[in-house]
């Protein structure tokens, strides 16, 4: 138990001096759309998150895609969507090289990051326990997304 509490404890002490680091490479990412609001900026180029349940993609069931907020590439389909019941927006697949990964040790575990391939901006994370082909869930901040129905 005390081991497992000092490598949580070293994670995140690691976590808050690589701060000032992080936030230094967000501001070398590239705006593009300038009216994105604080919070926004902060999920997109900090890697922030959004409060669960918040959003309100969560319950959108129109079919279409689904775009990044900062550069308008198109991420995922709305036939991907599923309710995780988890409070973000959840995909079972993204379309093909939409996303760049990277591992986050944040939180104190090992977690798949993922950002747009187009402009870098962080998104979620993927996980490995959604109910596609591939198990994935693609856990999105919805201020992250802007939906455009095709119907």
């Amino acid at each position: 138990m005390r081991r497992k509490f000092l490598k949580i404890l070293t994670s995140s002490l690691i976590g808050f001096f690589l701060l000032p680091y992080r936030i230094a490479i967000s501001a070398t990412k590239n705006i593009i759309n300038k009216n994105l609001t604080s919070e926004q900026k902060n999920i997109l180029f900090n890697e922030g998150t959004e409060r669960p349940f918040s959003s309100a993609l969560l319950h959108e069931k129109r079919e279409g895609f689904y775009h990044c907020a900062n550069c308008g590439a198109k991420l995922f389909s709305s036939n991907s969507k599923f309710d995780s019941g988890t409070g973000w927006p959840s995909f079972s697949e993204s379309l093909p090289g939409a996303f760049k990964t990277k591992v986050d040790y944040s939180f104190g575990m090992k977690r798949t990051e993922y950002h747009c391939a187009k402009c870098g901006a962080h998104h979620g994370h993927v996980f490995n326990d959604g109910p596609g082909k591939d198990g994935k869930r693609f856990c999105n901040n919805g201020l992250c997304l802007i939906f455009k129905p095709t119907k």
